[in-house]
Parts: C-alpha cells; sequence; structure tokens
C-alpha cells in the first residue's frame, strides 16, 4: 500500500496514511485512506482539490453525509471484505 502524508489544519500535525482504494465520482478524485497498514483502523474519505493559483493537489476529509454514505458504498463494492461503521 502507498503510504502519503498530509497536514492536518486543525491540529497543526501532520497524518501519514496508507492508500487503501481510489475512485472518480462526478468527476471528482477521492481516496479511500487507513491510519494503519493492517487490521481494523480508522478510515477517511479524501476529495481531491486543486490550489487556483498553483498546480499543487491537497485533500480534504469529507464530511458531508450523503457524499460519505455513496462513497463509502462505491468502496464497500471494490474491496468486497470492508465494513463501514459510521
Amino acid at each position: 500500500m502507498e503510504k502519503i502524508t498530509f497536514f492536518d489544519q486543525e491540529s497543526g500535525m501532520n497524518l501519514e496514511v496508507f492508500v487503501v482504494e481510489q475512485t472518480k465520482l462526478n468527476g471528482e478524485n477521492y481516496l479511500l485512506v487507513t491510519e494503519d497498514e493492517e487490521g481494523d483502523s480508522t478510515a477517511y474519505i479524501l476529495r481531491e482539490q486543486s490550489g487556483q493559483e498553483s498546480e499543487e493537489l491537497f485533500y480534504e476529509i469529507v464530511e458531508d453525509d450523503a457524499l460519505l454514505d455513496a462513497l463509502s458504498g462505491i468502496f464497500a463494492e471494490m474491496l468486497e471484505d470492508v465494513d463501514f461503521s459510521f
């Protein structure tokens, strides 16, 4: 699994996560990431964003409940052995 680091603006800390899967919905890219590489772990769904004045990409945690439901369904189909609990 690919390991990425992103900066959490709220906590001011870097968070290292593992990319489990990625998908595209309505022209936007999303990542399913976990804190641990194996076993039960906290998972996040991240939406890819780009800076308006640069080509730099950044990710934000998806918080919209309807979008989370749709994306968790997509990721669950892609990863048959995954169970999402909110």
